[in-house]
């Protein structure tokens, strides 16, 4: 059974960190690539991050030198360190296969509010 569980969100000013984590099952983790995603009020869910089961890593241009993807694979978790943190940073983040679509399953989703 597929199951995702996002954690670490919260509020903090403008210029701040978090670090958000996604405990994932293994049968999608082991040999997946994986991604976090985010989604804004108002706005299409985008991916900001992935990183390959051989630890390749890519971002969005929006986020790129600020965030930092990582994985546990003995843990099954996949980490997003995230710092110079920007208004347009609030959304509700993700965690999935890098390849996620709109109608699988996804977790709960954590909320990151950057605001003074």
């Amino acid at each position: 059974q597929v199951q995702l569980v996002e954690s670490g969100g919260g509020l903090v000013q403008p210029g701040g960190s978090l670090r958000l984590s996604c405990a994932a099952s293994g049968s999608i983790f082991r040999i997946n690539a994986m991604g976090w995603y985010r989604q804004a009020p108002g706005k299409q869910r985008e991916l900001v991050a992935r990183i390959t089961s051989g630890n390749r890593t890519t971002y969005a241009d929006s986020v790129k030198g600020r965030f930092t993807i990582s994985r546990d694979n003995a843990k099954n978790t996949v980490y997003l360190q995230m710092q110079s943190l920007k208004p347009e940073d609030t959304a509700v983040y993700y965690c999935n296969t890098a390849w996620a679509a709109p109608n699988d399953y996804w977790g709960q989703g954590t909320q990151v509010t950057v605001s003074s």
